[in-house]
C-alpha cells in the first residue's frame, strides 16, 4: 500500500517476455462488470528501469481504491500470482528527443505522479548530459498520500538539478523539508516563474488541477504545443 487508497501492483508477462514501454506511456486493464460487460481501465506505468539497458520485465502500476468500484474488486480480489488481461503500452504523455528546453515543470497529483517516478532514469540522462533543470510540482492531501514521496526526495537529494515539491492541502508533515508547501500546486506556479523561452511542462492527474495548470501556464506565456496534459478520471 502506497497509502490508505493506493496500491502499487507489480507484474510479469505470463509469457516471459519483457514489456518495451516508453517512460510516460500507460496500460489498460480489461475485465467485466457483474453482468458481463466488459470494460477497460487505464494505468500508467510506474516502473522505474534504465531503458538504455534494454526493454525491463516488470509492469509497475499504482491503482487507485474506488469504493463500490469495479476495478477495485479485481484489484483487492488478486492475490500474489494472480493474473489480468492487459494490453499495451499506450500513450505519448513522453518526453521528447527533441526537446530543446532548459527545464521541465513536471506538475502531478495522485496516481498522476507515476508517469514521473517512470521518467527517473531518462531525466538523470538529460540533467547530467544536457545540464537541464527539473521542477516536480506534487499535490497531495496529506504526507500519507504523498505517493513515492521518498524515493522522489532521495533523487532530489542526489541531484542538484531536480527539485521536488510536495504541495499538501490539508496537513503538513511534522518536520517538513523546506520545499514543502501548503495549498494546491497551482497556487504555486508563479513561484517558479515559467517562461517559453525555457520550460516545457507536463501536467498529470486531477482534470480540475489539469486546467487551472493549463490556463496558468498560457497566461505565463507558454505555447500550447508545450503544455503536455494526461487527465485522470475515476469511474465506477
Amino acid at each position: 500500500m502506497l497509502a490508505p487508497s493506493v496500491g502499487h501492483y507489480v507484474f510479469v508477462r505470463d509469457d516471459g517476455q519483457p514489456l518495451d514501454y516508453i517512460p510516460g506511456q500507460f496500460i489498460q486493464v480489461h475485465f467485466h462488470y457483474a453482468d458481463g460487460t466488459a470494460t477497460k481501465r487505464s494505468y500508467s506505468l510506474a516502473t522505474i528501469h534504465d531503458h538504455a539497458l534494454g526493454p525491463g520485465e516488470a509492469v509497475e502500476i499504482a491503482v487507485s481504491y474506488v469504493p463500490g468500484g469495479a476495478a477495485t474488486a479485481l484489484f483487492e480480489g488478486l492475490d500474489v500470482g494472480g493474473r489480468i488481461d492487459a494490453s499495451g503500452p499506450f500513450g505519448r504523455f513522453c518526453l521528447m528527443p527533441a526537446d530543446s528546453n532548459r527545464r521541465y515543470l513536471l506538475i502531478g497529483t495522485g496516481t498522476g505522479v507515476t508517469p514521473y517516478r517512470a521518467m527517473l532514469p531518462q531525466l538523470e540522462t538529460l540533467i547530467r548530459e544536457r545540464g537541464i533543470e527539473v521542477v516536480l510540482l506534487f499535490g497531495a492531501r496529506t504526507p500519507q498520500e504523498l505517493l513515492y514521496g521518498d524515493e522522489f526526495r532521495a533523487f532530489a537529494d542526489a541531484h542538484p538539478g531536480f527539485r521536488f515539491v510536495p504541495c499538501f492541502s490539508r496537513e503538513l508533515p511534522e518536520h517538513p523539508h523546506a520545499d514543502v508547501r501548503h495549498g494546491y500546486v497551482q497556487q504555486f506556479l508563479d513561484e517558479f516563474a515559467p517562461a517559453a523561452d525555457r520550460d516545457i511542462a507536463y501536467l498529470c492527474g486531477n482534470p480540475n488541477m489539469v486546467d487551472a495548470c493549463f490556463e496558468a501556464l498560457k497566461g505565463h506565456g507558454l505555447p500550447v504545443p508545450q503544455i503536455r496534459r494526461e487527465k485522470y478520471v475515476s469511474s465506477k
